[in-house]
């Protein structure tokens, strides 16, 4: 089997928080002085129920992390170490999203928030080789008018270039609000030139798909795993070419299926649908993006050339530019034509009998 690390792909599902290593969490509530909950520092995935006391621990979890970032230092630090991370899987490009509504309160508002995230993608970008983007994303649990200053927000800083914001998505519980109202701020923000990256059917089943592709109309899905329950719908959605940033181990953690056995890659490969693998909030879930490769190997039996393939689609579904694209792609047939390890060491065996 090919070194994983050594496949080119591309990371499309990764919040900036959710992004951080446990150590440097360890390090910036000792900096601060704060109580980092154990449970965040143990050697456990964290693991709830899919229903509404599920979530309430899982946001409280992914708060308490957050509540350690509380400076302009801090921040630029999980987006330097996120982009050496992805680097040391072989991702070659990393779209980072980030709501700065939460940090805003300790660098002097969102703007300058978001200007910090942008800025050290560009920096990180150059310092890894890795083409680090922005997703700006808002919360389904903040008032949609606050999603259309965030709008106007990722608007003015949008571009094609790492360290640019490319895309605008919505996040959180899905279960709140009506999604409809959230329309307007996507209009902003797809009027800039921005991708719609919303989420959309994980806890939530093929209704709720319905409702986000019809009211936001994403390019990308983020999960979209449950749309798999509804083949009709699955079909639309691969004929629209609206690619599923899929989570195998954020879906187990979050309940949504028991074990990654369950996750219906295999569904929504045949189905023909795009699908991106994402590491979702590695620090929460314990589980890289390299790991959601694995599983894919491990668990679902895909061979190495159907991991090329997901990485293939990664690229294709990932807003880099076409010529990023075409020499990512041509990388990923680099790796899938270089010898199976497995095979040189049978032919060496051979020889010596």
């Amino acid at each position: 089997m090919r070194d994983l690390a050594s496949l080119p792909k591309a990371h499309l599902h990764l919040h900036f928080t959710g992004s951080m290593r446990l150590s440097t969490l360890a390090e910036m509530g000792a900096e601060q002085g704060l109580r980092v909950p154990e449970h965040l520092l143990d050697a456990d995935p964290l693991h709830v129920p899919a229903d509404q006391r599920g979530w309430f621990r899982f946001q409280r979890s992914y708060d308490a992390a957050r509540a350690v970032v509380r400076s302009e230092a801090a921040m630029r630090r999980i987006v330097r170490e996120a982009a050496e991370d992805d680097a040391a899987e072989g991702s070659r490009r990393l779209e980072i999203q980030v709501d700065p509504t939460s940090y805003a309160p300790y660098v002097g508002g969102i703007t300058p928030a978001l200007e910090i995230v942008v800025d050290e993608a560009r920096l990180a970008s150059a310092a890894t080789g890795v083409q680090v983007a922005v997703i700006v994303a808002a919360s389904r649990t903040r008032h949609p008018l606050d999603a259309r200053t965030l709008a106007r927000l990722a608007a003015a800083h949008a571009g094609h270039g790492p360290g640019q914001v490319i895309g605008f998505g919505l996040s959180n519980d899905e279960r709140r609000g009506n999604t409809a109202d959230w329309a307007p701020a996507f209009n902003i923000a797809r009027n800039a030139g921005l991708a719609a990256v919303p989420h959309g059917g994980e806890l939530l089943g093929p209704e709720h798909v319905r409702d986000v592709v019809a009211h936001l109309k994403p390019a990308r899905l983020g999960h979209g795993v449950r749309s798999a329950e509804d083949p009709d719908l699955l079909a639309k959605i691969v004929d629209a070419g609206i690619a599923l940033e899929v989570c195998p181990a954020s879906n187990v953690s979050l309940g949504v299926y028991a074990d990654t056995a369950h996750v219906p890659l295999a569904a929504l490969l045949d189905a023909g649908a795009e699908v991106a693998l994402g590491a979702d909030d590695p620090l929460l879930f314990l589980s890289r993006l390299n790991d959601q490769y694995r599983i894919a190997r491990d668990v679902h039996g895909l061979d190495d050339a159907a991991l090329a393939r997901l990485a293939r689609s990664s690229i294709n579904a990932s807003l880099a530019s076409p010529a990023s694209k075409a020499a990512m792609l041509a990388d990923v047939d680099a790796w899938l034509a270089t010898p199976d390890p497995a095979d040189e060491t049978a032919r060496e065996r051979a020889a010596t009998h």
